[in-house]
């Protein structure tokens, strides 16, 4: 099995961990003060103490301007539905609400994205056929 790692840089690792472990559900691994790993759906994903440049690049996307620079899983539909509930509760904000594009076609997929606190953009996705994924 292959594992993806992803290093990302963030303002302040205290309200990342937070968001990514409590918010996210993703496990915490190893860490100093100017690094954190966590585990989010199997793959390692490093935050880095770093400045952050501001994020502005959108794509048009079915009409919604979704932030270009992006990452995320895709995950089974329940697990999906599960974690838009858990960002809800913990109040984060949605830059792109749950949704589902190309409802009752092959393709049909659940997607919404957030930002971490420091302004990271995430797409979560589901479909509906797991098939349809390339």
């Amino acid at each position: 099995m292959s594992l993806f790692h992803l290093a990302f840089p963030v303002r302040d690792l205290e309200t990342t961990r937070w968001f990514y472990a409590e918010v996210l559900g993703a496990r915490a691994g190893r860490a100093t003060d100017r690094w954190a790993d966590f585990d989010l759906g199997g793959h390692q994903i490093s935050a880095h103490r770093a400045e952050v440049p501001e994020e502005t690049a959108r794509s048009e996307v079915d009409g919604q301007p979704v932030p270009l620079r992006h990452f995320g899983l895709i995950l089974p539909w329940a697990e999906w539905e599960a974690l838009a509930d858990r960002i809800r509760a913990h109040g984060v904000a949605f830059v792109l609400e749950p949704t589902v594009r190309y409802a009752g076609q092959p393709a049909e997929q659940g997607t919404f994205f957030v930002k971490d606190p420091s302004g990271n953009a995430l797409e979560f996705k589901a479909f509906r056929d797991p098939a349809a994924i390339f």
